[in-house]
């Protein structure tokens, strides 16, 4: 083996073993199967790229050639046949497409039997008939390969975003293979620079695969934790809604109760949170509920409890004792940052100003035996009194905005 050779190989080692540990660290990071499986994805078929560019007894010339000739000879269609359980796993396994699963789950059950077989042979025969079990490797090595294609080519066909870019990563994978298995039978024409362009396309199919990967597994991580939304919590911002807020304020007014501190409970009504649905779109009032829920979260402070009784009222029930700060300085905070104007994106992705129109409706000091869904009535009902009339009930309108509401409930005698 040349120098210019070694030196290729050993880049596209370095390449490989780069990308193994980027996948080690998303183990290490997310502690997920898919995450294993792409650790074990670049492993296995990265090692089997390595042997059979013949570095490995470059650079270790006392590795047993028995071994070498072994793994030759069955670590390829072994590596091909995991990829394609993978890939069939990474298109949504029997309940994204039946035809595909088939194809990829017996075409891995077809090629790793066979490779082991070719593994047994290699074991056997002599290095002058090695030759016919190599070109058998690589022939069967290409059957998981365009297996892959057709299930990719069907996946895009089907509408799945991310299946075009898997379909061009095998062609990288195909014409890799190819390059690989000429340059370990001696084929005329692998030349330093197609031996450069194998190694490309090698490192290239990894990378791609591995992105590809990593994208798809953040998109099933989203999904599920959405599946796992607890209930009573609102899909769009995240925030206690319906029986589960109702339950959350009955135990911080039971616990607040018990402590002989003081609850108080705002809400907030953008009276105006519909007003450029004509104008921007529909939907642009999720990003206005997820820019104020976040603000809202953040002037509340994380030990008190935030909600959402409808799209346009938020809830924030503060527990107070006698070494809190005043509440009137968070309700005056939590208005004013509701208040701020903010930008959305349109359908054209133009931004716009959006500004808030809040009615701030407070109940001081709610009994420890009030009941939640009274206490919320009212103090929905004293916000939205703080909207002109045609705000109230309609999807838009003006108003100006005007001074708190508050109401007192006195706290009962122990």
């Amino acid at each position: 083996m040349s120098i210019a050779e070694t030196a290729i190989w050993s880049a596209m080692f370095g390449g490989l073993l780069t990308l193994a540990a980027l996948a080690l660290g998303d183990v290490l990071g997310n502690r997920s199967p898919d995450a294993a499986r792409n650790l074990v994805f670049v492993l296995i078929p990265g090692a089997a790229c390595l042997v059979i560019t013949g570095l490995p007894e470059q650079l270790f010339p006392a590795l047993p050639e028995r071994a070498l000739m072994v793994l030759k000879a069955g670590l390829g269609p072994v590596a091909g046949g995991v990829a394609l359980h993978f890939l069939g796993r990474w298109l949504g396994g029997a309940h994204g497409d039946a035809l595909a699963h088939r194809i990829t789950t017996w075409g891995g059950a077809v090629v790793i039997p066979a490779a082991v077989v070719l593994a047994l042979l290699a074991s056997q025969v002599s290095r002058e008939n090695f030759r016919p079990l190599l070109l058998a490797a690589a022939v069967l090595n290409m059957l998981p390969v365009l297996l892959g294609m057709v299930a990719a080519l069907r996946a895009a066909k089907l509408g799945d975003p991310l299946a075009r870019w898997m379909l061009l990563a095998l062609v990288c994978l195909a014409l890799a293979v190819g390059g690989l298995y000429a340059n370990a039978l001696g084929q005329p024409g692998m030349g330093p620079l197609a031996q450069l362009l194998t190694a490309v396309l090698v490192v290239t199919y990894f990378l791609m695969a591995s992105v590809l990967g990593l994208l798809r597994n953040r998109h099933n991580r989203q999904l599920a934790r959405l599946s796992r939304l607890q209930v009573g919590a609102d899909p769009v911002t995240g925030l206690l809604t319906g029986s589960g807020l109702l339950a959350e304020m009955e135990h911080v007014f039971w616990r607040t109760g018990r402590q002989h501190g003081e609850c108080t409970v705002v809400c907030l009504y953008v009276g105006n949170l519909y007003e450029l649905a004509e104008s921007a779109g529909r939907g642009v009032e999720q990003q206005i509920q997820l820019t104020l829920a976040a603000r809202i979260r953040r002037a509340a402070g994380f030990r008190c409890v935030v909600g959402l009784s409808q799209p346009r009222c938020f809830v924030v029930l503060l527990s107070t004792d006698k070494y809190a700060a005043p509440v009137n300085e968070t309700v005056a905070y939590l208005q004013a940052m509701a208040t701020e104007p903010l930008s959305v994106l349109d359908e054209r992705q133009v931004r716009q100003v959006f500004k808030p129109r809040v009615g701030v409706g407070v109940i001081w000091h709610a009994p420890a035996h009030a009941k939640p869904m009274d206490v919320l009535h009212q103090a929905e009902r004293l916000a939205m009194e703080r909207m002109p009339p045609h705000e109230r009930n309609t999807a838009s309108g003006c108003g100006s905005e005007h001074p708190l509401v508050t109401v007192t409930v006195p706290q009962p005698l122990a």
